[in-house]
């Protein structure tokens, strides 16, 4: 814990000529987004699973990383010296501090307690942004499941592939669902579908972490929450580019 302590303290100090107070939050935020680059291999690889839990692991592998975050900001004491990170703020209120502190110091509208506030409104901005784009994530598995099994029905039995610009865009589209349909079975789309509703709606649980844990660790929670977020939309537009020009190769003549 005391490297953590060091590495956020020296970031603080780069920081602190142009943020001055808010330079350890700052450097917060940074520690965390690299963090996130450094994971991002495996949340490209989880993504490349195409289900409503991808990304699970990166989630995991952070847990050590916010325990060392909760430690650092909660003990008086670091390797036996005392927590200096505990002195630094964001605005006014301190890194330290958790929500019932706040409350104590002026209230709900106080000057510490916007800090809280605002902090706990960006959170929900994210998680609404993550439900979102979750359950159309689920939804449109659930089209190309169903589209596939549609398509799958209705081939007649005994022909051929169908020919022409339209055949070959269909034929693409067909080995596309089928590749769904072989990998995921009747039972397996069902639990997908479910936890495509559930699982976004779990982003919202942040906002009672953060309302528990030091300011400090309800920092780390947005940053991480609102990057994983931004990562997905990012891969998933990058998915539909490929899937666009894929078809756009097909409906070219040859």
């Amino acid at each position: 814990m005391s490297v953590f302590t060091h590495l956020v303290a020296e970031l603080g100090r780069l920081l602190e000529p142009v943020l001055a107070q808010s330079a350890t939050a700052a450097a917060i935020v940074l520690f965390t987004v690299l963090v996130r680059l450094a994971l991002h291999p495996l949340s490209r690889a989880a993504f490349r699973g195409a289900t409503p839990a991808a990304g699970c692991l990166p989630m995991l592998l952070q847990l050590p990383v916010f325990f060392v975050m909760y430690q650092a900001f909660s003990s008086a004491e670091v390797g036996g010296k005392a927590n200096e990170l505990l002195g630094h703020r964001l605005f006014a209120a301190p890194l330290g501090d958790r929500w019932t502190d706040a409350l104590g110091e002026g209230g709900l509208f106080g000057a510490q307690g916007l800090v809280f506030l605002g902090l706990f409104g960006a959170i929900a901005v994210v998680a609404a942004w993550s439900a979102v784009r979750g359950r159309r994530s689920a939804a449109s598995v659930a089209a190309a499941a169903a589209a596939a099994t549609a398509a799958g029905s209705k081939k007649p039995a005994g022909r051929g592939a169908p020919q022409g610009k339209a055949g070959a865009k269909a034929g693409a589209k067909a080995g596309a669902g089928a590749g769904v349909m072989a990998e995921v079975s009747a039972e397996q789309q069902e639990v997908m579908r479910k936890l495509g509703g559930v699982l976004p709606l779990l982003s919202f649980g942040t906002l009672i972490t953060a309302a528990v844990v030091p300011l400090a660790a309800g920092l780390y929670l947005l940053t991480t929450t609102a990057w994983s977020v931004a990562e997905r939309t990012w891969l998933q537009h990058r998915k539909e580019r490929a899937e666009r020009s894929a078809e756009q190769r097909v409906e070219q003549p040859a």
